[in-house]
């Protein structure tokens, strides 16, 4: 099982929920979020929404007790944050997209089609059976998704947050799924040991923040995949000592050639 670097002690699991709930009621949402929010629970998405997963300059990712309309515990809700500035360095990654048309300057207009985007991003990724959240519904501002951690809600750690048992075979798996994102149409775009979580005992790879993936047909399509796959070899460079080719890692991927990215593995 991968091991955690975080102070937080195995014994203190049980009450990591508890300490982490109080939280929640630091957090002020506008009229618009909560009017949103309320849809999640009549559409019995949610019932209770229990704290804070992680905070970014974006949005805050919560995870909430699931609704009857969900069979699995727990439910991720990501609430994109209204008044921000930093959506507006997003922007090239929601110009050249198809699917996004013509962008207005309003920032609610912005952040909600941000969200809308990476709804659509996560379906299409975990259509392709790329290890991602599966998307529920998004509205608005608010993203639901699969909860990924535990049964008694501890969420998945972040790759920059563990020691891997098996990093060569951690590595393969994300270049795997890379291959899968590349073979679909899609880049991930901003990929990082931030955004990859482990789970679990077999060391489960998942993708997350897909807000600014793009499709092919993007004008930086092809730049932003080299640039994924630069910051992941460099990332388990440096702390594995992992070192293979990244060229040819990048032709491999675009050949679809995965039992060659196997071997560069294997050497």
């Amino acid at each position: 099982m991968a091991r955690k670097l975080s102070k937080r002690k195995q014994s203190d699991k049980a009450e990591y929920p508890l300490k982490e709930k109080e939280k929640i009621e630091n957090r002020v949402f506008d009229k618009k979020t909560l009017i949103t929010l309320s849809k999640f629970f009549n559409h019995r998405i949610i019932s209770e929404i229990l704290h804070i997963i992680s905070t970014g300059k974006e949005a805050d990712v919560f995870i909430a007790k699931s609704g009857s309309a969900i069979e699995k515990p727990f439910v991720a809700v990501k609430i994109f944050r209204v008044k921000t500035s930093s959506f507006h360095k997003r922007v090239e990654y929601m110009y050249g997209d198809p699917r996004v048309g013509r962008l207005n300057k309003k920032m609610s207009y912005i952040v909600d089609i941000w969200c809308k985007k990476e709804f659509g991003n996560l379906k299409l990724a975990n259509e392709l059976g790329v290890r991602v959240p599966v998307p529920i519904k998004a509205i608005n501002n608010i993203l639901s998704m699969e909860f990924i951690g535990n049964d008694e809600g501890i969420p998945a750690s972040m790759l920059k947050d563990v020691k891997l048992n098996d990093p060569k075979k951690v590595l393969f798996k994300i270049l795997d799924n890379i291959l899968l994102l590349y073979n679909g149409k899609l880049v991930h775009s901003d990929l990082s040991e931030y955004n990859i979580l482990i789970n679990g005992e077999n060391e489960d790879v998942y993708f997350i923040d897909f807000g600014q993936a793009v499709i092919e047909g993007h004008p930086k399509f092809n730049e932003f995949l080299n640039r994924d796959l630069s910051i992941i070899l460099k990332y388990f460079s440096r702390k594995y000592s992992i070192n293979i080719d990244a060229e040819k890692i990048e032709d491999n991927i675009k050949n679809n050639n995965l039992k060659e990215i196997e071997r560069e593995l294997s050497n």
